[in-house]
């Protein structure tokens, strides 16, 4: 047999495979379909672009807290701005500034420090790169107090008390009347009263009120009636205030009535509030030339128990060169003006002249 003849048949040529055809570029509408769709598919999956090169789609780094709304992603680059109010003035009452938002800027710790405010490191205590121009928070902070140059309060006198009058500058059967807490409403019944009777009384005046009512100081002045210091507020107890409080309730109340009087305005007494006397606010009412005054009759008008009552009360306690307390300030002064009117004539028939305390 031939050799030829024993080898297997060749295989059939193939024919030639066809070049597929090219696809066309996708219009750049369909494109813009394409990727709101991502957009779409990557919102309901909780993804978000990160942004890179490829426009691969990661997690978001912050998961919503269940029953609470999605956190607002901070854009990069940018700085929360936070704008603190200024702080309140205090008179009488102040109060420190207000708390930082939650929204605190950076580099600031979220961390109260010991005064209540952030602080302005992190708690390694480097402090952290400034933010830019745009993005720094603006703090409203108080003005530096300029200097008034008024002089530092004296001292605390730890001595013993000067002494409290009591008493009449005449002595003899003399009395002296005295009105405290005005002026009030009542203050002009009582001018009305003393004028018929040719009475001088000393009016021991709160500062607040004289300077709300410089008309009825000019009268107490006009007629002759002597003034007395009271302080600014009528603080109790008075002996416990700090040297420097009472440095200001007797020396500002005591500028209130000068001013509130007028030129030539004499104060010649200081009464404590509640007669709340001790050596430190006697020597501060002796340093402005002030001296302390008291009293040796004390109706207690000022808790109206009644006009009979202040009646007895004065006729019962009163003594020849005795002071007596009353008030023409305060609250509802009408059964002083009552009791005013029975013990003026009373005080006549008795046979008492009328004088100022012994300064």
């Amino acid at each position: 047999m031939h050799r030829n003849a024993a080898r297997r048949p060749a295989h059939p040529i193939r024919p030639a495979r066809q070049a597929r055809p090219v696809r066309p570029a996708r219009p750049a509408a369909d494109r813009s379909r394409l990727v709101a769709g991502c957009i779409a598919v990557a919102a309901v999956l909780g993804l978000s672009a990160c942004g890179t090169a490829s426009g691969a789609l990661q997690p978001t780094t912050a998961a919503a807290t269940p029953g609470s709304a999605s956190p607002q992603q901070q854009p990069t680059g940018t700085a929360a701005t936070t704008t603190a109010p200024a702080t309140a003035s205090d008179g009488a009452t102040g109060s420190g500034p207000a708390a930082p938002s939650a929204a605190a800027k950076p580099g600031v710790s979220g961390t109260p420090s010991a005064s209540g405010t952030p602080s302005a490191s992190g708690a390694s205590g480097t402090p952290s790169a400034p933010a830019p121009p745009a993005a720094t928070a603006r703090t409203t902070s108080p003005a530096a107090a300029p200097a008034t140059g008024t002089p530092a309060p004296p001292p605390a006198h730890p001595g013993t008390a000067t002494k409290v009058i009591g008493s009449t500058a005449s002595g003899g059967r003399t009395v002296a009347l005295t009105f405290d807490d005005g002026p009030g409403p009542a203050t002009g019944q009582i001018l009305d009263l003393l004028a018929q009777y040719h009475v001088k009384a000393t009016f021991c005046e709160i500062g607040q009120n004289a300077a709300a009512n410089p008309a009825l100081v000019k009268r107490v002045v006009a007629e002759g009636h002597r003034l007395c210091d009271h302080s600014v507020h009528h603080p109790q107890p008075f002996e416990k205030l700090s040297h420097d409080k009472a440095v200001y309730e007797i020396g500002a109340a005591h500028d209130m009535i000068v001013k509130a009087g007028g030129p030539g305005t004499d104060v010649s007494w200081f009464r404590a509030p509640g007669g709340g006397f001790d050596a430190d606010n006697e020597h501060i009412a002796a340093g402005l030339g002030m001296s302390s005054l008291g009293w040796s009759v004390d109706p207690r008008d000022w808790a109206r128990p009644g006009v009979p009552a202040i009646v007895s009360t004065v006729q019962q306690q009163l003594k020849p060169g005795g002071v007596i307390l009353m008030h023409d300030g305060g609250g509802d002064r009408s059964q002083t003006v009552a009791a005013l009117k029975q013990l003026l004539p009373w005080l006549v028939a008795q046979g008492y002249t009328f004088d100022l305390p012994a300064a």
